[in-house]
């Protein structure tokens, strides 16, 4: 099997032990030095003796504060100022976890625009789950097009990441998936939410400070793609937070917003109930009485969508038709936002309220009666059974994630962040055709 590695670094030598490295052998890529980020993977499965009770119930070690950084600086700051340090981050997974991910041949990715972090859940060689973290602004929307491919949208960019890897390739004896941003589009700070990509192979995505549906120009920062009926005017003001985009066939088939205000802010007085999906190719609304609905996704013919404010996972039932009805098919504990569906099987990402704009909903009535506290994590829900058979949870400095996508065919893929140094370093390149010169 031929490999890449990923050298020691100065800064590293401490923790060399928890990522083994070998000798670059690959024809085709440059040996890599070790990433910081990578030598701080929280894994399971490691069999020291402090470490074997937490091992049973799937659990990961704390991540430090530097791997659990915050874009909140007021609340930092108030943290400093109190003398307390830093909260840590800690991660604890279900028993069933890593052969639930074994079964459907994929790994698991995710967005925290909170912690300024993209996440890769797999597993390891030998056995367990590894968490792979790597730096990004603002992490929010993923499309993932094939096992090979994904694009995200973070901070002011919309990045395209390829998988440099071919099918026998690892690095460090482990990763058998190894993502770049190839091509990257600088777009200004649009808060972009969900991204797609459309049939002419360019990235759609929902431009929220502008509200509407956007893709990237070669002259200015977004070229507008479409925009809801109620929307009165191209104008940067977040007027009905536009968020949610389900795809079909290269299409944009249907978005979620929060209400249909078209006044500045207005759909911050509107998260109860104003709530709708809007049909794209019909410029119609059918859906209303949501409360701030989040990513919508078509499968096997149904729109499911999470209702963010009630807490519930469900369908729109006659979206077809224009004059659909959501139908809650399971409460989940946590403000939903990031949804992932696979032979039969939703991955659900889950926050924490937080602040103003997420508290005094429905959903705090829910947690209330079923005595349970919010959630910040992953749950696996069987949709047969309506019922959470696997799931993976954050505790401590990090409390909300955006986006949740599936990177099939790998089992434990990395990701290096555009401004990590071993940008530099990776290098790989297309190998000549046999006979060729």
């Amino acid at each position: 099997m031929t490999k890449a590695s990923l050298k020691d670094s100065p800064r590293t030598k401490e923790k060399a032990s928890q990522a083994k490295s070998d000798p670059a052998s690959l024809s085709g890529m440059s040996a890599l030095k070790q990433m910081p980020g990578l030598a701080e993977q929280k894994r399971v499965g490691k069999k020291s003796a402090d470490q074997k009770g937490a091992e049973k119930k799937g659990s990961l070690p704390s991540a430090s504060p530097s791997t659990a950084k915050t874009d909140d600086a007021a609340k930092l700051a108030e943290v400093k100022a109190s003398g307390e340090s830093p909260q840590t981050t800690t991660f604890t997974q279900s028993g069933g976890l890593v052969d639930r991910l074994a079964s459907l041949n994929t790994a698991l990715i995710f967005s925290s625009y909170q912690s300024g972090l993209l996440y890769m859940l797999g597993r390891k060689p030998g056995g367990g789950a590894h968490l792979h973290q790597s730096a990004m602004k603002k992490p929010m929307g993923l499309c993932v097009e094939d096992g090979d491919g994904f694009t995200l949208s973070a901070g002011f960019q919309i990045m395209r990441f390829q998988n440099g890897l071919n099918a026998n390739e690892r690095v460090n004896d482990m990763f058998d998936a190894c993502y770049v941003a190839r091509q990257t589009f600088n777009t200004g700070e649009l808060d972009a939410h969900d991204v797609g990509i459309g049939k002419d192979g360019l990235p759609l995505f929902i431009n929220t400070r502008f509200n509407c549906l956007a893709t990237i120009d070669p002259k200015h920062s977004f070229k507008e793609a479409w925009r809801p009926p109620f929307i009165s005017a191209l104008i940067d003001e977040d007027r009905c937070h536009l968020n949610g985009l389900a795809m079909e066939d290269g299409e944009a088939a249907y978005v979620t917003a929060v209400s249909q205000s078209d006044t500045i802010d207005g759909w911050r007085d509107r998260r109860d109930d104003g709530g709708i999906v809007i049909d794209v190719r019909k410029n119609k609304v059918i859906c209303k009485g949501l409360s701030m609905p989040h990513s919508p996704r078509l499968y096997k013919g149904e729109l499911w969508l999470l209702n963010s404010g009630t807490g519930e996972l469900g369908v729109v039932e006659g979206a077809a038709s224009g004059k659909g009805k959501f139908v809650p098919r399971i409460f989940c504990p946590g403000f939903g936002r990031g949804l992932a569906i696979k032979n039969g099987f939703a991955f659900v990402g889950l926050s924490k309220p937080r602040y103003q704009r997420f508290e005094g909903l429905a959903l705090d009535t829910r947690l209330a009666e079923a005595d349970s506290a919010p959630w910040c994590g992953i749950q696996i829900i069987d949709l047969a059974k309506g019922a959470c058979v696997d799931w993976f949870r954050i505790d401590g400095a990090v409390s909300e994630i955006y986006d949740v996508a599936l990177l099939e065919g790998h089992a434990c893929p990395m990701a290096i962040g555009p401004t990590a140094p071993e940008m530099a370093k990776f290098l790989t390149h297309q190998k000549p055709e046999p006979g060729g010169g």
